[in-house]
């Protein structure tokens, strides 16, 4: 658990979409006469390590590096993250530092697949699952808070590259954490890449490619992931036509961050009994009221009302969904299975930011309403969906 809230304090710090250098990067972006659509572009290609994240858990699963399965690429793609992050801070052109932006993505991506791993490995074996996924995304989304403050301040009170390179500098220093957290809080037992390993290894992989169930889950979650969404157009919303300082942003970011934290605090107290099927279906629900409440966006108060209930709604329907990934993991394949499920999950929001950017700015004329509207209805589709998974009052 400890091992856990480290990696995803980390997670939550350094990566680029969300981390601390998401609002100064977009600022500046947007200062230099970039539009919503090109700001998304940018991002999305950042995202490609997030969708590839199956070949990290098919490499960690097939080859021990140094004894280890999990261990030493955590600490390998950590120190990447240092350099990466590190370079960042000396540059000033986002086409020069476009590279190491994308080695950071690289190696957060790897560190959340090699966690995602021992999520399933261990939330089998303890039949803990839910509660280590509420775990890594409690403390992911406390990194969230702290970093949405942090990146409204930079902005705020410095100039905008200067925000950027400042931000880089943080995010250089945050991986040191999981090198020392696998060294010291992470057990895992050493294992060889003698044949039958790898046999052994091969043949639960062929088994996960030939389930069924996991191409119905994989299927399931892209659905329900893909909605056209408007996290850049919510942005230039709040800045052109609201008004909002930098600083406020930030503060809203940590208000939604906050919102997760108590949905997964409201998980661990009061839905942790809560069957797979009910919890899918709660959370669909709540999540499309979170979404359509965003209609109701004119002022500060209204911002952070709304922002407060869908990070509470985004975690509740995180836990159910990734509870319900990590259940069907095959043994001995846990890095390839959850990671093919996760990056299903990932290239739906790509699409899904993607298609909400292009929408705001070519088809609903810059009008953020229209655009909440289809993301709500399209949220709202994944109710039909349950029944095709067939789970029965399985437990998370």
């Amino acid at each position: 658990m400890l091992f856990f809230a480290v990696v995803y304090l980390v997670e939550g710090i350094g990566q680029a979409r969300v981390g601390i250098i998401y609002q100064p990067l977009t600022h500046y972006l947007k200062e230099i006469g970039w539009t919503a659509l090109q700001v998304t572009a940018y991002f999305a290609v950042l995202n490609f390590p997030w969708v590839i994240k199956p070949v990290f858990g098919l490499v960690s699963d097939f080859v021990p590096l140094f004894g280890y399965r999990r261990k030493s690429y955590l600490i390998v793609a950590s120190l990447c993250a240092v350099a990466a992050y590190a370079a960042i801070a000396r540059q000033a052109d986002p086409v020069t530092f476009a590279l190491p932006l994308l080695l950071t993505s690289y190696a957060m991506a790897t560190a959340s697949t090699l966690c995602g791993a021992l999520l399933a490995e261990n939330g089998q074996t303890f039949r803990l699952t839910s509660t280590f996924v509420s775990q890594q995304w409690l403390w992911f989304y406390i990194a969230i808070m702290a970093s949405s403050f942090a990146g409204g301040a930079l902005v705020e009170n410095l100039s905008a590259l200067s925000a950027v390179q400042m931000a880089a500098a943080i995010a250089a220093i945050a991986p040191i954490a999981v090198v020392l957290a696998s060294l010291f809080l992470l057990d895992e037992k050493k294992v060889g890449a003698s044949a039958p390993e790898m046999r052994r290894t091969f043949q639960s992989l062929v088994a996960a490619s030939r389930s069924p169930k996991l191409y119905i889950v994989g299927l399931f979650l892209f659905l329900y992931s893909f909605a056209p969404g408007f996290g850049t157009p919510l942005y230039y919303f709040m800045t052109d036509e609201l008004k909002f300082s930098q600083s406020y942003i930030g503060i809203l970011g940590a208000i939604a961050s906050a919102g997760w934290i108590a949905g997964a605090l409201v998980h661990r107290w009061l839905l942790s009994g809560m069957n797979s099927k009910a919890l899918l279906y709660f959370s669909i629900v709540l999540l499309t009221l979170s979404a359509a409440s965003f209609l109701l966006l004119a002022d500060p108060v209204t911002a952070a009302i709304v922002n407060f209930g869908n990070g509470v709604a985004m975690m509740i329907a995180t836990i159910a969904s990734l509870t319900l990934a990590a259940d069907y993991c095959p043994k001995r394949a846990e890095g390839f299975a959850f990671a093919g499920l996760m990056s299903i999950m990932n290239l739906a929001e790509i699409c899904s930011s993607t298609v909400g950017a292009y929408l705001y700015d070519h088809v609903f004329d810059a009008r953020l309403g229209p655009l909440i509207i289809v993301s709500a209805a399209s949220i709202a589709f994944a109710l039909v969906l349950v029944p095709l998974l067939r789970l029965d009052g399985k437990l998370p």
